[in-house]
């Protein structure tokens, strides 16, 4: 199972207020492992960035002014996610974003339901907890070490906080090729079951035990219990 974990930086809170992407980043997941395959491209907005933008993610203006337009890297972008199952905190926001851009490119839109969405999971199983994704990095003890915003890092840290909200990150439990390969006959085959070197503990306690006895001799000598005595 193919997934995208990823993330957007933007000029503001909505595209339709003249907001524009300016940062997109992505990390592919093949059955819940990173493959090390990314997507990571800067988008010139052709507009200013606002102080409080620049503020979460430290990219100017003119710093963006010699990166392409979205419309140039709108079909990269989409090859790169396929049909992908997409992996977002706070989806609504970047698809709604996404979508905004695809659209004025005349690029084919993201479903919605195609989104992940991290913070409805974080919500639900930590209910009235902080679920922003500081937050969560915080709870499953994650080292973020930033100072400011970024779509390839944040995607990133999404990567371990969505492996932690779907059961934790067991490097124990993780398979080695060569034994992903064995067939489960093969498994079988393998496994032989021998006695225990030393028998178990009884859990009973002696009244338990007299009274189990008791129960059995009122049953008399045909009792099943007497043959495995």
């Amino acid at each position: 199972m193919r997934e995208i974990v990823m993330d957007t930086e933007t000029t503001g809170l909505d595209p339709y207020d003249g907001h524009r992407v300016v940062e997109i980043g992505g990390i592919e997941l093949e059955g819940h492992v990173p493959t090390g395959r990314t997507y990571h491209q800067y988008i010139n907005p052709q507009r200013d960035m606002p102080k409080e933008a620049f503020d979460v993610h430290g990219i100017s203006a003119e710093f963006l002014a010699d990166k392409p337009l979205f419309a140039a890297i709108a079909q990269e972008f989409l090859d790169f996610i396929g049909d992908s199952k997409l992996v977002i905190h706070n989806a609504s926001f970047d698809m709604k974003f996404l979508n905004a851009e695809l659209k004025w490119v005349n690029k084919p839109l993201i479903p919605n339901d195609r989104a992940l969405d991290t913070l409805m999971i974080a919500r639900k199983k930590f209910p009235g907890s902080p679920a922003s994704l500081d937050a969560l990095c915080r709870r499953f003890g994650i080292t973020t070490e930033r100072e400011l915003h970024g779509a390839l890092l944040d995607s990133e840290i999404l990567a371990d906080v969505y492996l932690e909200l779907i059961g934790g990150r067991q490097p124990g439990l993780v398979l080695n090729q060569q034994t992903q390969k064995k067939t489960v006959a093969a498994i079988d085959a393998d496994w032989r079951p021998s006695p225990r070197p030393e028998a178990l503990p009884t859990r009973l306690t002696e009244s338990e035990n007299a009274a189990h006895q008791a129960f059995v001799e009122k049953l008399g000598d045909a009792a099943l219990w007497k043959r495995f005595g």
